[in-house]
């Protein structure tokens, strides 16, 4: 999820300043308020690139900015996009220096718990009322343990994992898409009903970096263990090496010897995925929420999504796979620690959380007084309804050390080109995970 996630990331290095209005923490036009400087490092998460360059006009931090410098003229944030391929490593560099942000912006799950070191609980800065507004916060909480430290804040509700269909290919073949497929070997039998009827590519895919894999696994693993699924690995509950996961991954096999993706599915690059999909090469995409939005303005009506089906006969045939994908950290060393907590909170308001939905349309809000108005993407309207009403598995790449997640990566593209049996690529992660976790 991560890696499929972090090709949205802002390739720039650039500044800028990011001022934002904080209720309850305006300064008074008479006061004399001490000039405060934040620094906040960001991979382009909270910030999106217009024609290539970085858009401060339509940027969620940006919007934000106008308003907190109106209110707030004494409190600047600086806000560093740094590239996404490299902010990691900076990051380390710069907190054993201790000269690094005051807030980073990152992915919760693994990537947030493996700079616990650096990071300051924020678990004493907000009531017990307070974090019971927020979803979420189990992905950001030290190994993962629901009374661990709070290493930071999730953000947003974050992206599932769905297929994406072109309703026209569907209604030119007589296809009924009132009732989706409801497991996956009915998927795959629908892909297979379409190429039997003339459609040459009814799922087109790009799975040269193996996130696809990242994401059936996800959903079929989850569909037989539960929301816990990879949680219970990580923790050693539960084994890696498990006929759950072989089974998933057998599932997953079968995409790519069905005769239903095009030809080139495993050396076809993630870059292509979508641009693949909207120039009309598949009937069918296997992609996550954060393409909502360029998939809804390129097909309009004629875009279609629903959830990735489960294998049949498991237990949790309605679980989604994903979550919160963005946290935001205070770094332990921060000269600002009080204005820069100050400024979580507002990020952390009902209203900014809205604020940051109705610009990106990529994913639902992770506030309990949420407000669904501001969804008009029709694709992301229902993956918030299923989202309220299913339960959800966070996947297994947000959740395991960086090594491991690099391994599985590249297990999924070889298990999908036949050169990796399913039980030996699960004996390879297990034996990385045991390796690796901190």
């Amino acid at each position: 999820m991560i890696k499929g996630r972090i090709g949205k990331a802002l390739s720039v290095i650039c500044a800028g300043a990011l001022v934002f209005s904080l209720g309850g923490y305006a300064t008074s036009a008479n006061a004399a308020a001490k000039k405060v400087t934040i620094k906040v490092w960001d991979p382009g998460l909270m910030g999106h690139l217009t024609n290539g360059a970085l858009d401060t006009k339509t940027s969620f931090i940006y919007k934000a900015k106008k308003a907190y410098e109106k209110l707030n003229p004494n409190v600047t944030i600086d806000i560093s996009e740094i590239d996404g391929g490299v902010s990691d490593t900076q990051f380390k560099a710069a907190s054993i220096a201790k000269n690094g942000p005051d807030i980073k912006i990152g992915f919760a799950g693994g990537n947030t718990l493996s700079f616990a070191a650096f990071l300051e609980p924020l678990d004493k800065y907000f009531t017990k009322a307070e974090l019971a507004l927020v979803k979420g916060t189990g992905t950001v909480r030290a190994g993962y343990d629901p009374t661990g430290p709070l290493l930071a804040m999730p953000y947003g509700a974050g992206s599932y994992f769905y297929v994406f269909y072109d309703k026209r290919v569907m209604a030119a073949n007589n296809i009924d898409m009132t009732n989706p497929p409801k497991t996956w070997e009915s998927f795959l039998a629908l892909a297979k009903k379409l190429k039997n009827a003339g459609v040459e590519t009814p799922i087109w895919e790009t799975n040269l970096e193996g996130y696809t894999g990242a994401w059936v696994i996800a959903s079929l693993v989850g569909g037989q263990l539960g929301p816990n699924a990879f949680y219970d690995m990580y923790t050693g509950k539960t084994k890696i090496d498990s006929a759950a996961m072989i089974k998933a991954y057998q599932g997953y096999q079968n995409l790519y010897t069905s005769g239903v993706t095009n030809a080139d599915a495993t050396t076809a690059g993630q870059g292509d995925r979508l641009n693949g999909f909207l120039a009309g090469k598949g009937a069918m995409i296997i992609d996550g929420g954060w393409d909502n939005d360029p998939i809804f303005k390129a097909l309009g009506a004629n875009a279609g999504t629903f959830a990735i089906p489960q294998l049949s006969g498991s237990k949790y045939p309605k679980i989604l796979a994903g979550g919160t994908n963005v946290a935001v950290s205070v770094t332990k060393y921060s000269k600002n620690k009080a204005e820069a907590i100050k400024f979580v909170k507002y990020l952390m308001q009902a209203k900014t959380i809205d604020m940051y939905v109705k610009i990106t349309q990529t994913e639902p809000s992770n506030h309990v007084n949420a407000d669904a108005s501001v969804i008009v993407n029709p694709l992301l309207k229902l993956q918030a309804k299923d989202v309220a009403k299913n339960p959800q598995v966070y996947p297994f790449d947000n959740i395991m050390p960086g090594p491991t997640n690099d391994l599985f990566y590249k297990l999924n593209a070889s298990v999908a080109l036949g050169q990796t049996t399913p039980a030996d690529a699960v004996m390879q992660l297990q034996a990385s995970l045991t390796e690796n976790k901190q």
